[in-house]
């Protein structure tokens, strides 16, 4: 994918916390890693640069609203300016504003895709100018098994998620003759301060829905992330990885 000797870049969305965060320390293991999220956001990346560097890695903090085109082309811009290249783009940056179908807003319903869905598209279409040119490069998109299987007041989430499932096989067909595979990997029940707040009954019931009997960690998604990006996956092109502990087989 880069250059022998050369380490992979990767810029990572909505690296400020949670599945990002682990994603960005995950990746900064094979090399420079940019990490994006809104400017309100820039205290908390800085956090995370400062752990990547005190680890021994290199990080660049790169703030911009991927719903935005202008930030979007000037922040891949300085990605390629500051660490010369661009390897691996993990569109991971995402919202919920969940609510039952007939209460949902115009403004639930368009955020949601326009963060999730049209940011993934943005910043793939400025990577994949700078991939062209390499010809070679990996975006990951980060769907949600909700995407395959839809979930009751979540339709603005699920319809982003499965139109981001569909953008990653178009873009898949699009770029593999460069060089450039394009995956969506589709997380089940994650930890997160959300299900940490669950009661022990609700969490039971939980648990009963996957046969792996626990809930997945932000660090099982890194690891699905980090191979789409390795060489290992070097043949995987258009294909959706559900991390989920056999929920939805």
């Amino acid at each position: 994918m880069t250059a022998p000797g050369n380490k992979p870049v990767s810029l990572i969305t909505g690296a400020r916390r949670g599945i990002g965060r682990v994603i960005a320390l995950r990746l900064a293991a094979d090399g420079p890693v940019a990490l994006n999220d809104i400017e309100p956001g820039k205290d908390e990346l800085e956090t995370v640069a400062d752990e990547i560097r005190t680890a021994g890695g290199e990080a660049l903090v790169v703030t911009g609203d991927v719903t935005n085109s202008e930030d979007v082309d000037a922040l891949v811009k300085q990605v390629v300016s500051d660490l010369g290249r661009l390897d691996v783009l993990v569109n991971n940056a995402g919202i919920t504003r969940d609510g039952l179908l007939i209460r949902m807003s115009d403004d639930q319903w368009r955020s949601v895709i326009e963060v999730n869905l049209t940011g993934a598209f943005l910043c793939s279409r400025a990577a994949a100018k700078v991939m062209l040119r390499q010809r070679s490069g990996r975006i990951i998109n980060m769907a949600s098994v909700v995407g395959v299987m839809g979930n009751a007041g979540q339709a603005n989430y699920s319809a982003s998620k499965a139109g981001l499932i569909g953008l990653t096989k178009s873009m898949a067909r699009e770029l593999a003759s460069r060089g450039i595979t394009v995956n969506a990997i589709a997380p089940g029940f994650i930890v997160s301060p959300m299900t940490d707040g669950l009661g022990e009954e609700a969490k039971q019931k939980l648990f009963s829905l996957i046969p792996l009997g626990r809930l997945g960690t932000p660090e099982d998604v890194a690891d699905a992330v980090a191979f789409f990006a390795s060489p290992a996956a070097s043949y995987i092109t258009g294909q959706v990885l559900k991390v989920d502990g056999g929920m939805h087989m």
